[in-house]
């Protein structure tokens, strides 16, 4: 994606498997994924059967250790075969691709330390690894220390490629976090965290192309890229041959920085309103907008266009209720707001500036750009200056990676956002509804005193993106997090005009 800032470093200690040699080994771990794998909280295949493996491209970083009780280090790309739903006769769901592609990085040793056994996936059968045991790399300080190597020396190994903006310094302890997330990251010395996409895709990942224009841009509203490695030349399937992934971004930790979440959960624990900083998130969100329309292609969205969006945003209604029993009596309430998105496009247009304008057919014209994509509080960092930084830009990894990559309306991360005050406010017992929506109104005006356009204006636009999110809100929950379904049906109830 970029040059490298420095010339290519001296051999690297490990070599890429040839495709029979990554097969067999892909092959002889299997039997150990196959139970490992659903149980990791970025494993997007949850609930449905996992029908086979193969190997898309393996690369030792380090050989592992044949005679002796040194770590290896594996780094595994994996397609993941699996069926569309539990039951072969259940009605279709809305489901990811069905032969995803993981990145895995797998350690290997003799024995295991006491200290690594939470991170244990299973001792080898067979194949070359026969009788080692394997395990989750990145809780391994040795393995973690030997990747930031490869990113402070730029170039090739095999289909992996690194690549770096700065200097990086050496000796930094890495320590893994234990969030839970889609992805995992690590943080070196605290002065570095990097982001290890496991669901990989070819193609740019907005979460280094985003902030990597938006650090040529000047933004000091999100981290700039540090290093970052790729995968080159690796066939993920599809008929599509030889492609490019993303694999890993390396960004400056914001250290003492407390996450918007938790900052939210804390004044409604301590009945405090959080109005004044809403508004203030809210502005930095317009700024990173206003950045990214600067920075990269902007389209216009006609009559037609915004048709389509909303019968988008309909057909996934349909498909999630299908998933999701307990959405079907409420998809009629819930289609009026797609279906006004899809009448304001045959009005006459009244706008113009950051919102809207006349469109070849009188209609109104959205501008649509480059967004977050899923944006909501707990990808933001406040700073001990009261600084508001956006953070993961990947957008919502269940959605396909040109989907995330299209240029949409801004209102769609500012309808995230209000979601999550919502999200936030339901946290909390007893439920605060006035809190959320005083927190979204200051939020909605400290946007608009950085744009000088209020989101609010476009109510059809605004709802039907609350409502798209909401419904993406319960497949979300009922598939990952049943227990939090409530959340977003208590929305849903709401959004599709029921009384209490």
């Amino acid at each position: 994606m970029s040059k490298a800032a420095s010339t290519r470093s001296s051999p690297r200690p490990g070599a890429a498997l040839p495709p029979a040699g990554a097969g067999r080994l892909v092959d002889s771990l299997a039997p150990l994924l196959h139970e490992w794998l659903p149980r990791q909280r970025w494993f997007a295949g949850k609930g449905r059967p996992i029908t086979g493996f193969s190997a898309v491209a393996a690369t030792e970083l380090m050989p592992p250790d044949a005679s002796g009780p040194g770590p290896g280090l594996l780094h595994l790309l994996v397609r993941v075969e699996q069926r569309s739903t539990p039951d072969p006769d259940a009605p279709p769901v809305p489901v990811a691709p069905t032969d995803d592609c993981y990145q895995l990085l797998i350690g290997v040793r003799s024995a295991l330390p006491p200290q690594l056994a939470a991170a244990r996936i299973g001792v080898v059968g067979e194949g070359p690894l026969a009788g080692r045991v394997v395990y989750e790399a990145l809780h391994d300080p040795l393995l973690a220390d030997l990747l930031l190597e490869q990113l402070r020396s730029p170039g090739a190994l095999g289909p992996l490629r690194f690549d770096r903006a700065v200097e990086i310094p050496a000796g930094l302890a890495p320590r893994l976090l234990g969030a839970e997330q889609s992805n995992s990251s690590l943080v070196y010395g605290e002065k570095y965290i990097l982001k290890i996409l496991r669901r990989v895709f070819p193609g740019a990942n907005p979460d280094l192309e985003l902030p990597l224009a938006l650090a040529r841009q000047g933004s000091r509203r999100v981290p700039s890229p540090v290093a970052w490695f790729e995968a080159v030349s690796a066939d993920v399937g599809g008929g599509a041959g030889p492609q490019s992934l993303t694999l890993g971004v390396l960004q400056p930790f914001l250290r003492n920085s407390e996450d918007g979440w938790q900052l939210a959960l804390r004044a409604l624990a301590d009945g405090r309103e959080f109005t004044d900083e809403a508004r203030a998130l809210g502005r930095a969100t317009a700024e990173v907008h206003l950045a990214l329309a600067a920075a990269l292609p902007t389209e216009s969205l006609g009559p037609h266009q915004t048709a389509n969006l909303a019968d988008a945003m309909s057909g996934r209604l349909d498909a999630t209720a299908q998933a999701v029993p307990a959405l079907l009596p409420y998809v009629g309430g819930l289609r009026t707001a797609f279906d006004a998105l899809a009448r304001s496009g045959n009005g006459p247009g009244e706008r113009d500036g950051a919102g809207a304008g006349a469109g070849a057919g009188g209609g109104p014209v959205t501008r649509a750009q480059r967004v977050h994509g899923d944006l909501h509080l707990g990808q933001t960092l406040r700073t001990p200056d009261g600084e508001w930084s956006l953070i993961d830009f990947e957008g919502e990894p269940a959605r396909p990676l040109t989907e995330r990559r299209r240029p949409q309306p801004a209102v769609r991360d500012v309808a995230g956002m209000l979601r999550s005050f919502d999200y936030a406010a339901r946290n909390h017992q007893p439920w605060n509804p006035g809190w959320a929506e005083r927190s979204r109104s200051a939020f909605c005006d400290g946007y608009a005193d950085a744009t000088g356009t209020d989101p609010r204006e476009d109510a059809a636009l605004l709802r039907a993106y609350e409502t798209d999110k909401a419904v993406y809100e319960v497949l979300y929950e009922a598939r990952n997090r049943p227990d939090w379904l409530p959340v977003p049906m208590a929305a849903i109830h709401r959004l599709a005009g029921h009384r209490p």
